[in-house]
């Protein structure tokens, strides 16, 4: 499943946005956006995989938000003008759809972000590092997985829990970053502030999960992907 924010600033055009993601069996729509200030808040407060993003907007623009995010989702323009698709290609952007947009068009775009996720999460299944160096207290720490409990999120940094150790390893790092440090399928999201690795759970209960001594919440937008891994471990 890959989840998605729609962002235009007219209401016709997000409404003919949200009706094309509902006809996508693989897209799920997070949040609906009038503007790049409600794009970059659902961005904060949501795990999003794919950005359909409109370009000339008040305020700021598509072109303003997609440079000045430190990570970025794959994203697709949608927007009424040509003379971005220079922009576009140097953002690294998947798509460049002019409006209007047919539904096959808006089709062979969806299919190119499933695509292109499938292949990153066939490169990461590739790899399976037995270790992973972490930025903290001005060097570089070696940090074994399987010596990995969670991992809290802080804001701009995250805390290592470990097995050998009470005291964790703070490093200025983001949770989507770390993550695609860790080995597919041996770790998941459970919270906007919370990975735990998914051979250190004791238990699940509710909405809670149990490493050693520690309750993590688990938060209902991360909970169906957690009980699929759960399911196929």
């Amino acid at each position: 499943m890959i989840r998605c924010i729609a962002v235009d600033d007219e209401t016709p055009a997000l409404d003919i946005l949200e009706d094309n993601i509902s006809r996508v069996p693989f897209l799920q729509l997070v949040k609906k956006c009038k503007n790049a200030y409600q794009a970059m808040e659902a961005l904060q407060r949501e795990p999003v995989d794919l950005l359909f993003l409109d370009i000339e907007m008040p305020g700021v623009s598509g072109l303003r938000l997609l440079k000045d995010m430190t990570e970025k989702p794959m994203v697709i323009f949608i927007t009424a003008y040509r003379k971005y698709a220079a922009d576009g290609y140097d953002l690294d952007v998947l798509d460049y759809l002019v409006k209007p947009v047919s539904f096959e068009r808006f089709q062979r775009a969806a299919n190119k972000a499933l695509e292109y996720q499938e292949l990153r999460q066939r490169e990461k299944d590739l790899v399976f590092p037995e270790y992973i160096f972490i930025q903290s207290e001005h060097r570089l720490t070696k940090v074994f997985v399987h010596e990995i409990l969670y991992i809290e999120g802080l804001g701009n940094y995250i805390k290592l829990y470990l097995t050998y150790s009470a005291r964790p390893i703070l490093s200025k790092l983001s949770m989507k970053a770390i993550g695609e440090k860790l080995p597919a399928g041996k770790y998941s999201r459970v919270h906007k502030s919370f990975i735990v690795m998914m051979d250190k759970i004791s238990s699940v209960h509710n909405d809670s999960i149990l490493i050693r001594e520690t309750e993590i919440p688990l938060s209902r937008f991360y909970r169906d992907e957690f009980f699929k891994l759960i399911h196929n471990a």
